[in-house]
């Protein structure tokens, strides 16, 4: 028989700064991996205080908690008997860093600092942590007296080592190691590392999910190992979703993974592998050769076997067989990702549901189809057994404590936290009304529906009165800001009215608790690149499930809705015109978004993808177009495009300032809070624009002017 060892990894729906709450959640992880037989457990990145703790982690309380329950985790008798390896802040000779906290039996073994801080996108570590320097070296800590009156240290070792014990060795990396070129896990396994661990705090982007599985098999497949992924999941305070996915991969397979998107709030996932696997993988001379050539880690020797010995294996023992990797397909990750985002924010922010208004329209039809989902999960949940959903839904639900009810139907949770709610005016069609009805009632969320007009004209008339001007429509000869100015005061009285609905429905429906509901937004990641929305409009709320989603992709979920939920009333949103309903509809004119915006949603996606992702200012993303757009538009059309585009970028940057926060799902959001730092006032791209015209200029006078027919004939210089 081979060296048996059975390991634990977990996922932990962790909240920031709830210090009590999040030891738990460890403590109970530690419990479930002892009772699978583990020997070691591995936890998220940063997990006793939350990763997303921010600026909070500048503060001296953030460290003194941390330590406090730290002593809480090394001493409670469930945590005894088991290698844990723990993430959290601490300060070293006054210096913040990300560590892993290694201890076994009450003794800490090592605290292990990140050395590769994640600072782009999503990511600012270096303005709160310092990255670990010094590769393979390691000095004294000085242990705080909470801790070092339980362990009987006096100080411990802090920096970059391994772990040895009886029978294996141990290294660990954190979350953004993994991603880098050369990753601490390819110099472990090179000097004799066997077992590699990884504490994460990842966020769910759509079709991440391959990349981070790919760089977890890869991180074994050449040099061989055991790897242990863990990660956080569900939302700790702040807009991103960590979507869990633990895992353990033995020579580059997969032999555990957890859930990608779950009510739960501990999730454990466990394997049993063999030692002398990953031993007889390394046989390969050249990763031999390598290997003389790292030079040594620092090894701490820890007086314990994490294998098996024979005599005390269990009888049919065996090592845990390879499973391929599990994947949702987009619209599967838009459903529930955002879904689990808006259940954690809800049962952790005491509101008493949601109201969204209901336009009749595709985006806001998406948004409460993601609260559909978010009620499926959670009666799932309950008919689990999952008692921390069963006591959160009964809060929610405004049952008696005490109380035995259980929900059945998703409907049943729906028509009790969910409120629509369609606010027509003279320019609303009879069509966008019963779409909304129609919709409310299939899904069982509590629908109101009335007309403003009364509201609006009071205001007009009131500025008629004090200016003697009478604002009109354009189809009615008013000029464009006349036709603006209208249409938004339509659209912010919206969200006066949604505040106002938020605020006494709960009241009105003799829910007791006085909390009010969250306002959701329904705005898309592209109309927010191109501004196409009125600042304090609808779209201003508390918060934005699809915010960070494109329309094509949200046209896509709604279509996977419609068979997988069995809403065939799904339909007749996918085939309606996107429109606002902010100006009267004639016998030659309705209103349309893409006509408006100048450009469609598909070529947003684009501009959008260019901008953010890949980098590009006005004169490189015209360039990049010409390949990719040179068979359908000519170089003009692709400058008027351009032009286009950068014109109401840049005029419109100003109300991404107060972007309702959003659910985080695609790369190329324009949230000017975090993910993307620009100006919210700019020149005129005047320079980048002169280029292009010259550009234009020289294609034509070779004679491309059209699209794929003509580009065929022309020659360069």
């Amino acid at each position: 028989m081979g060296h048996l060892v059975t390991l634990a990894t977990c996922s932990l729906n962790q909240w920031a700064l709830d210090f009590e709450g999040n030891a738990e959640r460890i403590i109970e992880s530690i419990r479930q991996a002892k009772a699978a037989g583990a020997t070691l457990r591995v936890g998220p990145e940063l997990e006793i205080t939350g990763y997303g703790v921010l600026d909070g982690f500048l503060e001296g309380d953030t460290f003194l908690h941390s330590w406090e329950m730290l002593a809480r985790i090394i001493d409670h008798p469930d945590c005894q008997d088991i290698v844990v390896d723990v993430g959290m802040p601490v300060r070293h000779r006054n210096v913040r860093y990300n560590c892993r906290v290694i201890f076994y039996n009450r003794k800490i073994i090592l605290i292990r600092p990140k050395m590769w801080l994640a600072n782009d996108g999503n990511y600012r570590e270096l303005r709160h942590f310092a990255p670990w320097q010094r590769p393979r070296e390691i000095e004294d800590y000085y242990l705080e007296q909470i801790v070092g009156k339980i362990t009987g240290q006096y100080k411990v070792p802090f920096g970059d080592a391994v772990i040895s014990t009886r029978d294996t060795c141990l290294g660990l990396e954190t979350c953004e190691e993994l991603f880098t070129p050369n990753g601490p896990h390819i110099p472990y396994g090179l000097a004799g590392v066997e077992i590699i661990s990884n504490s994460s705090g990842s966020h769910h982007e759509l079709k991440k999910l391959d990349t981070r599985v790919n760089l977890i098999t890869q991180a074994t497949k050449l040099s061989g190992g055991i790897y242990l992924y863990a990660n956080q999941q569900g939302c700790d305070g702040d807009r991103l979703y960590y979507d869990g996915c633990a895992m353990i991969v033995i020579n580059g397979n997969i032999v555990a993974q957890g859930s990608q998107f779950s009510l739960n709030d501990v999730e454990v996932v466990t394997a049993t592998v063999d030692i002398e696997e990953v031993r007889t993988y390394r046989a390969s001379s050249s990763r031999n050769m390598q290997a003389t050539r790292q030079p040594p880690f620092v090894r701490l020797d820890l007086d314990v076997r994490l294998s098996r010995l024979d005599d005390d294996a269990e009888p049919g023992l065996v090592p845990s067989e390879p499973i391929s990797a599990k994947y949702h397909a987009p619209e599967e990750e838009i459903s529930l990702g955002p879904a689990c985002w808006l259940w954690d924010y809800l049962r952790r922010s005491g509101a008493a549901g949601f109201f969204l208004p209901l336009s009749g329209g595709i985006d806001s039809c998406a948004t409460a189809i993601i609260v559909h989902s978010m009620c499926r999960e959670v009666v799932k949940a309950v008919s689990e057994g999952n008692q921390q959903v069963i006591k959160d839904v009964r809060r929610l639900c405004a049952e008696p404590e005490g109380s035995a009810w259980l929900p059945s139907t998703s409907q049943e949770v729906c028509n009790r936290i969910f409120h629509t709610s369609f606010m027509g005016t003279q320019n609303s069609s009879k069509e966008t009304r019963e779409r909304a009805k129609g919709l409310s009632t299939e899904i069982g969320s509590y629908h109101i529906d009335f007309n403003f007009d009364t509201v609006v004209t009071a205001i007009t008339n009131l500025f008629t009165v004090v200016t003697n001007f009478q604002p009109r429509f354009k189809v009615h000869g008013g000029t464009g800001a006349e036709n603006a100015a209208l249409q938004n005061v339509q659209a912010r009285l919206r969200m006066v009215l949604s505040y106002l609905f938020a605020s006494l429905l709960p009241t009105v429906r003799q829910r007791p608790g006085g909390g009010g509901l969250l306002v959701l937004a329904s705005s898309n990641v592209d109309e927010c690149l191109r501004g196409y929305l009125t600042k304090y409009d609808a779209s201003s709320a508390d918060l934005n499930p699809i915010g960070s989603i494109s329309k094509v992709d949200l046209k896509k979920f709604i279509a996977w809705a419609r068979d997988s939920f069995d809403l065939p009333i799904l339909h007749e949103f996918l085939t309606a015109t996107p429109t606002a309903e902010l100006e009267p509809i004639t016998a030659t004119y309705v209103q349309s978004d893409e006509a408006d915006m100048g450009v469609t949603y598909a070529e947003l996606g684009t501009f959008g993808y260019l901008r953010k992702v890949a980098k590009l200012g006005p004169w490189s993303m015209y360039e990049k177009l010409l390949h990719v757009w040179g068979n359908e538009y000519s170089p003009r059309e692709i400058y008027e495009k351009t032009r286009h585009f950068f014109y109401h970028y840049a005029i419109n940057r100003h109300k991404m300032t107060v972007l309702t926060p959003s659910y985080h799902a695609e790369q190329y959001s324009p949230e000017d809070n975090r993910h993307d730092l620009r100006q919210f006032l700019y020149p005129p791209f005047t320079w980048a624009y002169k280029k292009m015209e010259e550009s234009v200029k020289y294609w034509e006078s070779k004679g491309w002017t059209a699209g794929k027919a003509q580009k065929k004939s022309v020659k360069a210089d």
